[in-house]
């Protein structure tokens, strides 16, 4: 997906959030219909005649006819494809979709095709029932059948082409860098690189903490509800957007050694909001499409408690979070680093206290001068 920011004016906000209420709507009724199929009753309507139903349905109610035909055509596309999806098995069953959590819409056909481009900076989508909407232009506006318009929670509006880009085949070195990812360290390079993603600051956390507590006396449905929820969307989304910008640039400095392995470790219950701020799925995720064939999981049983040196493993080696001290070969370092040391070097160890032959240490010198 290559997605660009929107700046729609006010008449052409108002427009496109009536758009999104409509594709919702016909996403919801949809659903609502699906979820009434009992084993003892009839096949629900397909596609075919879920179009002549939403035909009938412009023809009798105005306000649903001020919309696109093209808009709520393709949320009942949608929905079929998402129906498709749960029962191949790839995708969880669809749900209901929320106002001002799940607004946007989708173009597909030669409606796709109605882009200009202005000047250097800025370019024009020509959007059904709205008209020409200008989006800032950070790079070359690729040539797409289908986009993607969504507002997030904080007001912003996104147009998103469908497009995949091919991953970048760089030469590599044949180097080997091991990343071991964490909560108080969110990633360790077996190079001895410490890399921590960036947070909402303390006073941006006590903001967040003062927000929520006021959001919880306010009235529902209330204006100064609307209020405190569109601020904490805000600080939400600058956590979001300075996690993104670490896992990109993270990513990229990875990635050109030549290969990637990182650890899967099991998520513990309470920790979901720390592996998040963390960014351990969209590192991976980019790694993958940064690094294509060249990233490979290994599994990190136990890499925490082997010396990366002598390859003995105990538990009393990991003297505390952040220590490593080998009581075999009095091998001392960071435990994040340690354990990434194993993850490259491939040794991973089972519930059999297996220890695989210790790697040799010119692996080490190689990999920092291949960076």
């Amino acid at each position: 997906m290559s997605r660009f920011r929107m700046y729609p004016t006010t008449v052409q906000q108002a427009a496109l959030l009536l758009q999104c209420s409509h594709a919702r709507f016909v996403w919801n009724l949809a659903l609502e219909q699906w979820s009434m199929w009992r084993r003892d009753k009839a096949f629900t309507p397909g596609f075919a005649e879920k179009g002549r139903q939403l035909t009938e349905a412009r023809a009798e109610f105005e306000w649903l006819r001020a919309g696109s035909q093209t808009v709520q055509q393709q949320a009942l596309r949608d929905f079929d494809h998402a129906v498709r999806s749960f029962f191949k098995g790839t995708h969880g069953r669809p749900t209901w979709r929320k106002a001002g959590c799940h607004e946007g819409f989708r173009i597909v056909g030669p409606q796709a095709s109605r882009v200009v481009k202005q000047n250097r900076k800025w370019a024009a989508v020509n959007v059904p029932k709205v008209g020409w909407v200008r989006f800032r232009t950070s790079r070359s506006v690729p040539h797409a059948k289908s986009y993607r318009v969504t507002r997030s929670r904080d007001g912003r509006w996104h147009i998103a082409f469908a497009v995949i880009p091919p991953p970048l085949r760089a030469p590599g070195t044949g180097g080997v860098v091991g990343v071991d990812r964490g909560i108080t360290v969110s990633a360790a390079l077996s190079t001895g690189e410490l890399l921590i993603c960036p947070r909402l600051s303390d006073r941006e956390s006590e903001r967040l903490k003062q927000l929520q507590r006021r959001l919880c006396r306010c009235r529902r449905g209330s204006n100064r509800q609307k209020r405190y929820k569109s601020a904490i969307a805000k600080l939400y989304t600058r956590a979001r957007d300075r996690r993104k910008d670490w896992v990109e640039k993270t990513s990229t400095d990875i990635e050109r050694p030549g290969q990637y392995l990182p650890n899967r470790r099991r998520a513990k219950a309470g920790l979901n909001r720390a592996i998040l701020a963390s960014g351990w799925g969209d590192l991976v995720k980019r790694l993958e499409d940064k690094a294509a064939g060249r990233v490979e999981k290994v599994n990190p049983a136990y890499t925490s408690q082997t010396c990366s040196v002598c390859g003995h493993r105990a538990p009393e080696n990991r003297k505390s979070q952040a220590v490593f001290r080998c009581a075999a070969c009095k091998h001392q370092s960071n435990a994040d680093v340690n354990a990434a040391m194993n993850i490259a070097a491939g040794r991973a160890v089972s519930a059999r206290r297996e220890t695989r032959v210790p790697v040799s240490l010119k692996r080490e010198p190689q990999l920092a001068a291949s960076r």
